[in-house]
């Protein structure tokens, strides 16, 4: 069976996030199925990481690549102005539990749940 990560990002603070991302790089690299929820104020940053001066930002171009961008929430980026971009960036909208993405359907599908 495919060991499976959900690592969900809430902290809008650009260093934690980046420490997501590379963990996210590395379970991928080594065989597991990983999929980040961009949550709460985490929202904001993906504006700010498609630009080329943002520290960070190839690693993040890397893991949407590599389709490890399982989500972001939708009620999160329209509360803190990322829906927008986030729609832009062809990013999932997860929005099944009152506009937030279900933490409990990662569950059911076998994923082990991090937040950061």
């Amino acid at each position: 069976m495919m060991k499976k990560i959900a690592l969900v990002a809430y902290t809008g603070e650009l260093m934690c996030f980046s420490h997501v991302m590379l963990y996210a790089q590395d379970f991928a690299e080594k065989g597991y199925e990983v999929s980040i929820v961009i949550e709460g104020a985490a929202t904001k940053l993906i504006g700010e990481l498609v630009k080329s001066e943002t520290p960070f930002a190839p690693l993040y171009a890397k893991i949407r690549e590599k389709g490890l961008i399982g989500c972001i929430c939708k009620a999160c980026s329209v509360k803190m102005g990322s829906y927008d971009e986030a729609v832009r960036q062809g990013l999932k909208m997860g929005d099944d539990m009152q506009g937030h993405p279900s933490l409990e359907s990662y569950v059911q599908d076998g994923y082990r749940i991090m937040t950061f």
